[in-house]
């Protein structure tokens, strides 16, 4: 199976989901860098017991391990995304 694209349907929001990724993940207890929130990745899997290289190749990791690691990042921002429409929609009732 090939690659997963990673493409966002609105490219110009992407500056926008690194900094939610940060602030989300920060909000978690991680040391994020401002400047590469993606990293982010390697300290949750290091949290998990999950091994990663950095800036190498990950080809050998499971697909399961993959997905703990991603989900627990991805998890994250889909509750605080969640948090911040419901707090929107709250505001606009009378």
């Amino acid at each position: 199976m090939g690659r997963r694209s990673r493409r966002l349907l609105v490219p110009e929001a992407g500056a926008a989901m690194q900094t939610l990724k940060a602030n989300v993940m920060r909000q978690e207890g991680f040391a994020v860098d401002e400047n590469r929130p993606d990293d982010v990745k390697y300290e949750v899997a290091s949290e998990l017991g999950i091994r990663m290289n950095r800036g190498g190749d990950n080809g050998d990791m499971k697909t399961e391990d993959a997905g703990h690691v991603g989900g627990r990042i991805g998890g994250a921002m889909i509750r605080e995304m969640i948090r911040m429409a419901q707090e929107k929609l709250a505001k606009r009732q009378p």
